[in-house]
Protein backbone atom coordinates (compact mmCIF):
# COMPACT_ATOMS: atom_id res chain seq x y z
CA UNK A 1 0.00 0.00 0.00
CA UNK A 2 1.50 3.28 -1.29
CA UNK A 3 0.19 5.94 1.40
CA UNK A 4 0.77 9.01 -0.39
CA UNK A 5 -0.50 11.53 2.72
CA UNK A 6 -1.28 11.10 6.37
CA UNK A 7 -2.93 13.77 7.57
CA UNK A 8 -4.51 14.82 10.67
CA UNK A 9 -7.14 16.83 11.23
CA UNK A 10 -10.52 16.58 13.78
CA UNK A 11 -12.67 17.30 11.13
CA UNK A 12 -11.44 14.22 9.18
CA UNK A 13 -13.03 14.54 5.99
CA UNK A 14 -14.63 17.52 4.66
CA UNK A 15 -14.38 20.18 1.57
CA UNK A 16 -10.40 20.93 1.85
CA UNK A 17 -9.30 17.67 1.92
CA UNK A 18 -12.31 16.25 -0.56
CA UNK A 19 -11.05 18.79 -3.18
CA UNK A 20 -8.29 19.62 -3.01
CA UNK A 21 -5.98 16.74 -1.07
CA UNK A 22 -7.46 13.93 -3.36
CA UNK A 23 -6.13 15.46 -6.57
CA UNK A 24 -2.75 16.69 -5.05
CA UNK A 25 -1.90 13.70 -3.56
CA UNK A 26 -3.67 11.13 -6.63
CA UNK A 27 -4.97 8.85 -4.27
CA UNK A 28 -7.19 6.04 -5.01
CA UNK A 29 -8.96 5.81 -2.05
CA UNK A 30 -9.46 7.64 1.32
CA UNK A 31 -8.99 5.68 4.51
CA UNK A 32 -10.90 7.24 7.50
CA UNK A 33 -8.85 5.38 10.64
CA UNK A 34 -10.80 5.87 13.74
CA UNK A 35 -11.99 3.47 16.02
CA UNK A 36 -14.62 5.99 17.25
CA UNK A 37 -15.43 6.72 13.71
CA UNK A 38 -15.58 2.92 12.61
CA UNK A 39 -18.44 2.50 15.49
CA UNK A 40 -20.53 5.33 14.75
CA UNK A 41 -22.94 4.94 11.61
CA UNK A 42 -23.79 8.68 11.18
CA UNK A 43 -20.52 9.76 11.09
CA UNK A 44 -19.41 7.15 8.49
CA UNK A 45 -22.55 8.05 6.70
CA UNK A 46 -21.42 11.76 7.18
CA UNK A 47 -17.82 11.00 5.53
CA UNK A 48 -19.43 9.03 2.74
CA UNK A 49 -21.26 12.13 1.61
CA UNK A 50 -18.39 14.39 1.63
CA UNK A 51 -16.51 11.84 -0.69
CA UNK A 52 -15.83 13.57 -3.57
CA UNK A 53 -17.31 11.27 -7.08
CA UNK A 54 -15.03 8.71 -8.12
CA UNK A 55 -12.96 8.82 -4.98
CA UNK A 56 -14.02 5.18 -2.63
CA UNK A 57 -13.70 5.40 1.06
CA UNK A 58 -13.51 3.25 3.79
CA UNK A 59 -13.65 3.84 7.65
CA UNK A 60 -12.32 1.43 9.37
CA UNK A 61 -10.15 1.24 12.74
CA UNK A 62 -6.67 1.17 13.94
CA UNK A 63 -6.34 -2.36 14.12
CA UNK A 64 -7.91 -2.98 10.44
CA UNK A 65 -5.83 -0.17 8.94
CA UNK A 66 -2.78 -2.18 10.39
CA UNK A 67 -3.38 -5.54 8.71
CA UNK A 68 -4.32 -4.13 5.44
CA UNK A 69 -1.59 -2.16 5.07
CA UNK A 70 0.51 -5.77 5.25
CA UNK A 71 -2.36 -7.46 2.90
CA UNK A 72 -0.33 -7.73 -0.52
CA UNK A 73 -3.80 -7.54 -2.13
CA UNK A 74 -3.66 -3.93 -1.35
CA UNK A 75 0.49 -3.13 -2.65
CA UNK A 76 -0.91 -1.33 -5.60
CA UNK A 77 -3.41 0.98 -4.00
CA UNK A 78 -2.60 4.69 -3.77
CA UNK A 79 -4.11 5.93 -0.43
CA UNK A 80 -4.91 8.96 1.42
CA UNK A 81 -5.09 8.13 5.86
CA UNK A 82 -6.88 10.43 7.76
CA UNK A 83 -6.46 10.72 11.73
CA UNK A 84 -8.20 13.10 14.19
CA UNK A 85 -5.21 12.97 16.60
CA UNK A 86 -1.53 12.87 17.09
CA UNK A 87 -1.84 9.63 19.24
CA UNK A 88 -3.45 7.84 16.15
CA UNK A 89 -0.57 8.93 13.68
CA UNK A 90 1.71 7.35 16.34
CA UNK A 91 0.16 4.22 17.09
CA UNK A 92 0.18 3.40 12.90
CA UNK A 93 3.64 5.05 12.58
CA UNK A 94 4.99 2.49 15.87
CA UNK A 95 3.14 -0.88 14.28
CA UNK A 96 5.16 -0.53 10.78
CA UNK A 97 3.35 2.38 8.39
CA UNK A 98 5.94 4.01 6.62
CA UNK A 99 5.88 7.67 5.54
CA UNK A 100 8.46 10.64 6.08
CA UNK A 101 5.89 13.53 6.68
CA UNK A 102 2.57 14.36 8.51
CA UNK A 103 0.07 17.21 7.43
CA UNK A 104 -1.79 18.58 10.46
CA UNK A 105 -4.78 19.95 9.33
CA UNK A 106 -6.52 21.10 12.11
CA UNK A 107 -7.06 20.52 15.70
CA UNK A 108 -9.81 21.52 17.42
CA UNK A 109 -9.20 24.26 20.24
CA UNK A 110 -11.15 22.54 23.89
CA UNK A 111 -10.62 23.25 27.28
CA UNK A 112 -7.44 21.96 28.62
CA UNK A 113 -5.75 22.58 24.64
CA UNK A 114 -3.55 25.80 23.78
CA UNK A 115 -3.52 27.47 20.13
CA UNK A 116 -0.09 26.92 18.61
CA UNK A 117 -1.26 27.93 15.28
CA UNK A 118 -4.55 29.55 13.94
CA UNK A 119 -6.01 26.06 12.79
CA UNK A 120 -4.37 24.03 15.78
CA UNK A 121 -4.66 23.18 19.23
CA UNK A 122 -2.99 20.68 21.27
CA UNK A 123 -2.73 19.34 24.81
CA UNK A 124 0.05 17.31 26.46
CA UNK A 125 -0.70 13.86 24.86
CA UNK A 126 -0.59 15.66 21.71
CA UNK A 127 2.60 17.39 22.53
CA UNK A 128 4.10 13.96 23.57
CA UNK A 129 3.16 12.13 20.24
CA UNK A 130 4.93 14.95 18.04
CA UNK A 131 7.42 14.74 19.70
CA UNK A 132 7.79 10.91 19.25
CA UNK A 133 6.82 11.24 15.64
CA UNK A 134 9.59 14.37 15.14
CA UNK A 135 12.29 12.08 16.86
CA UNK A 136 11.82 9.48 14.59
CA UNK A 137 12.52 12.03 11.48
CA UNK A 138 8.95 12.63 10.27
CA UNK A 139 8.58 15.93 9.19
CA UNK A 140 5.02 17.32 10.89
CA UNK A 141 4.02 20.14 8.12
CA UNK A 142 0.83 22.37 8.78
CA UNK A 143 -0.97 23.26 5.51
CA UNK A 144 -4.72 24.11 4.78
CA UNK A 145 -4.35 22.79 1.30
CA UNK A 146 -1.94 21.28 -0.68
CA UNK A 147 -0.93 24.99 -2.36
CA UNK A 148 -0.30 26.86 0.92
CA UNK A 149 2.89 27.12 1.81
CA UNK A 150 4.32 24.27 4.13
CA UNK A 151 4.80 25.44 8.26
CA UNK A 152 6.83 23.46 10.26
CA UNK A 153 4.42 22.37 13.28
CA UNK A 154 7.88 21.67 15.51
CA UNK A 155 8.95 24.99 14.99
CA UNK A 156 5.56 26.31 16.39
CA UNK A 157 5.75 23.93 19.50
CA UNK A 158 8.87 25.25 20.12
CA UNK A 159 8.01 28.79 19.95
CA UNK A 160 4.81 28.69 22.23
CA UNK A 161 7.47 26.89 24.68
CA UNK A 162 5.78 23.29 24.74
CA UNK A 163 9.41 21.64 23.11
CA UNK A 164 12.82 22.34 23.86
CA UNK A 165 14.77 23.51 21.26
CA UNK A 166 17.34 21.14 19.91
CA UNK A 167 20.86 21.87 18.64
Amino acid sequence: MDVRLLRIDSRLLHGQVATNWVKAAKVDRILVVSDGVAKDELRKVLIRQATPPGTKVNVIPINKMLRVYQDVRFAGLKVMVLVECPLDAQRLIESGIRINSINIGSLSFSMGRRMVTDTIAVNQTDVEAFTWLHNRGIQLETRKVSTDSKRDLWKALRENGLVKKTV
